[in-house]
């Protein structure tokens, strides 16, 4: 598998196993093919792991399939949903849960952790979902004056190896986080062919997940792409129960055009929007949402034929989902 450089993390695979899959985030999937999946990704030269704690049994699979051991070369990263608690309080609820997705995990250190909340300008009102917006949501003065220090100082004291933010949130808050000193070494960005956040979008702005990866990559971070089949809307059918009014579903209808190309061409959706997702320009490792081994044997296919030619790139912009 080709590798890329991940900030300071150094090199790593061009995939990485996200959690979300083998947690049931992404559908039902039994516990041993779970455990299995985890061991077929490092079999296939995956070299990184991304985890979370509200990925349901993510961390207990990594704790059953690895013994507590990671193999030599594979590196981890686990997260918190921090939202925006009371002065003073971040900085022992960001090592809470690190200590517990350690534990949970029967490991004593991160290689990357990440700040998995929203970001927001403080007085800033969501256009949906602002009521519960300090649950899911974190204030730029927080993350400046308590996150960013807290983050450094966990990297200092060895127990994680390097921070991020997920870039999620109001994307011109994000691009603010990325300029301030000091900077996070990861980013995890949007990475698909319509652009496309679906339901993690909250705010009224405009997505800006190329420039987010763009700016993060000319600061010398490392960036992870993530949702590239943009929570199942960019594969054949997805198999989850998605309300009507839902974003994703909406995304899944307005792609029919993607699906018919992929037809022509006689591919899998799914391999194509990885495919896509890995030519990206500024994304130097794709999280995947796997949750079995065909998946990931679609994405490792992907990966394996390598970056689509100019041509092929110019045919699926110019369904114009961007």
């Amino acid at each position: 598998m080709r590798t890329a450089t991940l900030g300071p993390l150094g090199e790593v695979s061009r995939l990485t196993l996200g959690g979300g899959g083998i947690g049931e985030v992404w559908g039902e999937v039994s516990h041993d093919e779970a455990v299995a999946t985890l061991k077929q990704a490092l079999d296939d030269g995956i070299t990184v792991l991304d985890t979370a704690p509200m990925y349901g049994a993510c961390e207990a699979n990594i704790a059953e399939a690895f013994a507590g051991r990671l193999p030599p070369g594979v590196k981890l990263t686990t997260k918190h949903q921090l939202g925006t608690p009371a002065r003073g309080e971040t900085a022992a609820r960001l090592a809470a849960s690190l200590d517990a997705s350690l534990k949970a995990m029967r490991l004593d250190h991160a290689d990357l952790f990440f700040l998995h909340s929203n970001l927001h300008a403080d007085g800033f009102d969501y256009a949906h979902g602002n009521h519960n917006r300090d649950a899911f949501s974190t204030a730029l003065s927080v993350y400046v004056e308590e996150v960013v220090p807290a983050s450094e100082a966990l990297k200092t004291s060895g127990r994680i190896g390097a921070w991020g933010i997920t870039g999620i949130g109001v994307p011109t808050v994000v691009l603010t986080a990325l300029a301030h000193d000091p900077k996070p070494d990861v980013v995890q960005a949007i990475a698909n062919l319509m652009d496309s956040p679906g339901a993690l979008r909250r705010y009224a702005e405009a997505p800006q997940p190329r420039q987010i990866a763009a700016a993060a990559k000319a600061r010398g971070l490392g960036v992870m792409g993530i949702r590239a089949v943009q929570a199942g809307a960019l594969t054949l059918q997805v198999d989850r129960e998605l309300r009507p009014n839902s974003p994703d579903r909406a995304d899944y209808d307005r792609a029919a055009d993607f699906r018919a190309l992929c037809a022509r061409w006689g591919e899998d959706p799914a391999y194509v929007a990885h495919r896509y997702a890995l030519s990206m320009p500024d994304i130097d490792t794709v999280v995947l949402g796997v949750k079995n081994r065909a998946e990931l044997a679609v994405c490792v296919a992907a990966e394996a034929a390598g970056p689509y030619a100019a041509a092929e790139m110019a045919e699926i912009d110019g369904l114009g989902l961007r």
